[in-house]
């Protein structure tokens, strides 16, 4: 559109703090109104800035749902910087038009390699480890010492969820000579199954086999609590279990108890119920590795991550179909 010669750039909104790179390339399409620091906006706020606006750059905490589009009849993209969508109601945006994008692929290595520290951590102790020396107790070299874990070589490492994340964190366990085993929705292409090395079984299989189980699964209403007590109680006393998918897919309380109970030996979590109010029962326990939703944060990643979501504006609000829609249902989808 111009105006006296003038051309008037699409009004959008980025909700969270970015990097200036971000900025900078989404300046060259759109007038942005920016809210700069790093904490999400209130969903009032939200909604009274989405008003005027035809597109945005959202995050994991910015709610879209219904009441958010009715206050911004003229949004025609939301585009989350980050691989879940959970925080976006899909049926309301789709049934107001508009696009929904993420961000797969920028971050598959970097979550990976997250799961794997998550699993050093937990099945050698290193936590508590480090603590206990921090905390003067370490008196010297003992044979029978406090900390025995378990070996990562040659144990069984089971996956749960066998998307792009999930093939990543198998091909990294060639290095420790491990087998590896998933449970999915769907086979694997033979190929792919080569590449990773891996077996596909049944989801009892699975829980009953594994030393080291990885959770690689988006949340839903079908995998809210995909794991809890039953399915723990399945799982070997040694066996220690990783989330970096999303909290919601483990029933926090049923872990806890699990863990407290050595009902199994260990766990990492990068993700949690109700985060960041996590419940506190995890802080006295020291089987237990807890990280801050942490699982893509380099700088090289976040900034990949957030360039794609950009990309997927800037492709939306120019009439294309952006490279990462996640409802092509929605007109011009």
């Amino acid at each position: 559109m111009h105006t006296g010669g003038l051309a008037i750039k699409p009004k959008i909104l980025v909700t969270r703090s970015v990097f200036p790179e971000v900025i900078e390339h989404l300046s060259q399409h759109f007038e942005i109104d920016y809210n700069d620091q790093d904490v999400a906006l209130p969903a009032d706020e939200l909604a009274a800035r989405l008003s005027d606006k035809v597109g945005a750059i959202t995050m994991l905490s910015d709610r879209i749902d219904e009441a958010a589009l009715r206050s911004a009849p003229n949004l025609k993209a939301v585009c989350n910087v980050a691989v879940g969508h959970n925080n976006f109601d899909l049926a309301a945006i789709s049934a107001a038009g508009v696009m929904a994008t993420n961000t797969p692929g920028v971050l598959n290595d970097t979550t990976a390699d997250t799961a794997w520290a998550l699993l050093l951590a937990s099945g050698r102790r290193i936590v508590g480890a480090d603590k206990w020396v921090r905390d003067g107790q370490w008196q010297g070299w003992k044979f029978h010492d406090d900390w025995r874990g378990h070996d990562i070589h040659h144990a069984t490492l089971g996956i749960l969820g066998m998307g792009r994340i999930g093939q990543a964190v198998a091909r990294r366990a060639a290095g420790f000579e491990m087998r590896v085993i998933y449970h999915n929705r769907s086979r694997l292409a033979p190929e792919q199954e080569q590449a990773c090395q891996a077996t596909l079984v049944s989801k009892e299989e699975l829980l009953r086999e594994s030393d080291f189980l990885v959770l690689l699964l988006p949340y839903s209403p079908a995998t809210h609590h995909v794991i809890g007590a039953a399915e723990i109680a399945q799982m070997k006393p040694t066996a220690h279990l990783i989330n970096i998918a999303r909290g919601g897919i483990v029933d926090d309380g049923a872990l806890i108890e699990a863990l407290q109970n050595k009902t199994i030996a260990g766990a990492g979590l990068d993700v949690f119920e109700n985060e960041p109010a996590l419940d506190a029962r995890y802080f006295a326990l020291d089987n237990v590795v807890l990280t801050p939703h942490i699982g893509s944060s380099t700088r090289a990643t976040r900034l990949a991550m957030a360039m794609l979501a950009a990309d997927n504006l800037i492709a939306a609000l120019a009439g294309r179909r952006p490279p990462n829609l996640v409802n092509p249902e929605v007109a011009g989808g």
